[in-house]
């Protein structure tokens, strides 16, 4: 888990469902868009990050190349957000694996934009219930 001085204000009755404008305590990072905030499983709204589970298992990559790509899009998340003040700046409802989904700033600054401007993320927009797109094809 990332745990420093910056991230240190406290998620106030959040444990159970997180909400905007309150800053992060401990995020720890599954991959590239989803992890724990203080034990509450998330996944960054309207971006998507290549898979780093093994090939061909559920909820893995499709292929090798996407799971080098997984790693490297976690490497940039956690560099980013390492010892930085990071903020719930919006909530949504829970996809369909019971994640939270919500937007994060790290120094104020939305960290699913900063990934898909630096190449490691993409766009998956849902509209509520659906995505608008089709997922990323990180194999291409």
């Amino acid at each position: 888990m990332i745990r420093s001085a910056a991230l240190a204000l406290a998620l106030a009755g959040c444990a159970s469902s997180p909400s905007a404008a309150q800053p992060v305590k401990v995020i720890y990072w599954s991959d590239g868009d989803s992890g724990r905030l203080d034990g509450v499983t998330f996944r960054l709204a309207d971006v998507d990050a290549p898979e780093t589970g093994g090939v061909g298992a559920r909820g893995g990559a499709k292929c090798e190349k996407e799971r080098e790509l997984g790693f490297k899009a976690k490497g940039f998340i956690l560099d980013l957000t390492r010892d930085h003040r990071l903020t719930i700046t919006s909530t949504e409802d829970l996809d369909d694996f019971g994640r939270r989904v919500m937007t994060l700033a790290v120094d104020g600054k939305d960290i699913g934009q900063l990934g898909v401007s630096a190449g490691f993320l993409k766009p998956y927009v849902f509209d509520g219930q659906r995505a608008t797109m089709p997922k990323p094809d990180w194999c291409k």
